[in-house]
This record gives C-alpha cells, structure tokens and sequence, in this order.
C-alpha cells in the first residue's frame, strides 16, 4: 500500500501556465509510514497533497496509489485516501455532525450498522461523543476541524492525509487526534501530516520532507533544528 509520486509537477492559471507551485517533486509514502509534510506558506504542500487522490491533476507527472494511476480511477483513489482540509468547511456535505462523518461510509455501501459503529468510533476518537445531532454551522473553528478529522476516520482508510490539521484545536483536542493518529500509525495505515509546525507532530514522524518553492528542500528522519528554519518551519 503505497502513494507514489513521480516528477510531479503543477501550475496555477488557464493551461497550466500560470505560477509554478510544484516542481517536479517525486516521493513515496511507504506502506504503514508516518510521513510529516513540512514547508512555509506558499511552498507547495497542499498542491502536492491534493493529487494524491485527484482533487487536482498534474501538468506533468503522475501519482499512483497502491499502484493504481489515480488518473485512470480517481473514485478509487479517494476511498483509499482519506484527506483532512486546510479549511474544514471545504469538505463538509451535511448540515449535522452524524449526516456529514456518515457520509462517506454511507457512499461506500456500506450496512447501517457498520456505519453507525464507524461514526461513533470516529467522533469518540475526536472527542466529540454523542453530538451527532448538532448543526455544523453552530460548531467552533476548533469544533468544525474535529468533525472533519472524523469523517476521514470513518471511511477507515488505507492512507491519511491531513493538512494543518491543529489549526484552532486546544491542547485536549490536539492530545486526542494525536492518541488516534499514533494508533492508526500503529495499525499499519499510512498517515501524512502537511504542517508548517512540527511541534506536536516531530516525536510520531518516521520522515519529514520540507518543500521550498515547490522543491524537496529536505528529506530525513532527523533534522537540523537550524535547517527546519532556515526553510520557514517551525522546529520541534
């Protein structure tokens, strides 16, 4: 179970011919790996991110998830890859908590009672226990971002990709994700984190790749503090 990556290359504008965001990047995330995704605002991550599973197509280059073009069957690719947005608003599909982290499992056909299992597993796992019924509209910044983190947990993916995915969450909050992050690590799914911070993300990485203006600046499993931010991260 890999996502592979090669010569990625992506542009903004009409035709692929406006700002370079990604250059050329190649990169395997490895069956079972906890990937951390680091770089400045502007570097790149999320243009790389959202073609692991079609959201966006590269001008050149491909991405293959457990050896499957995501070209040829990007349905595929997004029932392996599960993705967390920078912004959670951009993934919500349902006006209440329990509709929206159903609903992935719901698409996949899933029998009603798995899905039950998996949305309450999902929002446990968030601390969000017994809120099923409440309007996301009403939901905290912080609130909102657990709802999404749930509802990738939900489709039980084979891949987890998230971006800043600590933005507005307490510390009680970040302890939760964290504690299902490591669990799912250890359960074998690959799990990315797209950050700009390493603090709370560095002691679970296996590797950390930085991007600087949509290049690998930097690939390890033990960084230079200095080097971190040299290239606009935040070090450990």
């Amino acid at each position: 179970m890999t996502i592979t990556v090669e010569e990625y290359t992506y542009r903004y504008g009409e035709g692929g011919a406006g700002v370079l965001a990604v250059d050329g990047v190649s990169l395997t995330v490895t069956d079972g790996e906890f990937l951390v995704l680091a770089g400045a605002n502007g570097s790149g991550k999320t243009t790389l991110v959202r073609g692991f599973n079609g959201l966006l197509t590269p001008d050149e280059g491909s991405v293959r998830v457990n050896d499957r073009p995501v070209a040829d069957d990007p349905v595929a690719a997004r029932s392996s890859v599960g993705m967390v947005f920078q912004d959670p608003r951009d993934g919500f599909v349902a006006a209440t908590v329990g509709a929206d982290v159903a609903f992935g499992p719901e698409n996949l056909g899933l029998p009603r009672e798995e899905i039950d299992r998996r949305v309450t597993d999902a929002l446990d796992a968030v601390r969000m226990a017994g809120r099923d019924e409440e309007r996301i509209d009403e939901l905290s910044g912080g609130e909102r971002e657990r709802v999404a983190i749930a509802g990738a947990l939900a489709m039980d993916p084979d891949h987890l990709v998230l971006d800043e995915p600590f933005t507005g969450l307490d510390w009680a909050a970040r302890r939760s994700v964290l504690a299902r992050l490591e669990t799912l690590d250890d359960a074998g799914v690959s799990v990315v984190v797209v950050t700009h911070d390493l603090r709370d993300v560095a002691a679970l990485a296996d590797r950390i790749v930085v991007l600087a203006d949509g290049s690998v600046a930097l690939d390890t499993a033990d960084p230079v503090p200095d080097a971190l931010t040299a290239l606009g991260v935040r070090p450990p």
